[in-house]
């Protein structure tokens, strides 16, 4: 009893130590004081005032698209290269899917200048498409991650058995294995949303003058001052992040 009573108590610090901040953000972003020393009543202020700020808008704009064409053709590409790997064998298999794990595993920093370096080299300017591209680069393993456990369950006689029946190899595929792995796909497709949603750091090396995401443009405005706008936002953020992250790993039940 007493084991399981400290064993609850050092959970409960570790949430506390780990929300704590993030849940005294939220009360401030409803303070109708600028000052965080004084509460002066519950407002919506900071929120009509964030949505009347258009660079705060535009910068929105721009994350959403980023992060939903990002996630759409990373997802794309990482499915097929999910069924790429498993037809191969066994250890070709495994060495691509230790490279393609690589960017998960390395600093971002190490991306981010990484794809700067390339842009330069190759004379691109940076801008929306620079962004774009090198959030797919760091969406794609985490797609594979999500859809590729799903490939491994496939039954390929189920496969071979609609080929037999007159099934074309698009037939087949749709109709017997995206079906067994769309769970999968969505899965991936969320959590590449919510990586590019909230990335700073390969952002910041890959974005050209005039253009900011939501990351960028709070780094920008933290280094003038911490506006109250930035409470509502960042409150915003983590309600989204939080949403998504539910939806990637809620499961429902079998009937």
């Amino acid at each position: 009893m007493i084991r399981t009573g400290l064993k609850r108590i050092y959970i409960g610090l570790i949430f506390l130590f780990l929300y704590a901040p993030i849940f005294t953000l939220i009360v401030l972003s409803f303070n109708a004081s600028k000052t965080r020393a004084k509460w002066e009543g519950f407002s919506f202020k900071w929120y009509i005032s964030l949505f009347e700020n258009e660079a705060i808008i535009q910068a929105l704009q721009n994350t959403l698209m980023i992060a939903f064409l990002s996630a759409l053709i990373a997802t794309v590409l990482g499915t097929m290269a999910c069924i790429s790997l498993q037809s191969m064998k066994r250890k070709t298999r495994a060495v691509l899917i230790g490279i393609t794990n690589i960017p998960m595993l390395n600093a971002e920093i190490v991306t981010g200048i990484s794809l700067m370096l390339l842009f330069i080299s190759l004379g691109v300017t940076f801008g929306f498409t620079t962004i774009l591209l090198a959030h797919i680069t760091f969406n794609i393993p985490y797609v594979i991650l999500s859809v590729m456990p799903r490939m491994k369950q496939l039954n390929p006689s189920t496969y071979e058995a609609a080929l037999d029946l007159g099934a074309s190899q698009l037939q087949a595929f749709f109709k017997v294995v995206f079906p067994d792995i769309l769970p999968g796909i969505i899965s991936g497709f969320f959590m590449a949303f919510t990586m590019s949603l909230d990335d700073f750091i390969i952002t910041h090396f890959t974005k050209g003058p005039g253009i900011d995401t939501l990351s960028t443009k709070i780094y920008t405005e933290v280094r003038k001052g911490i506006k109250p706008e930035m409470y509502s936002l960042s409150t915003i953020i983590f309600v989204t992040v939080l949403v998504l992250m539910l939806l990637v790993n809620y499961t429902p039940k079998k009937k």
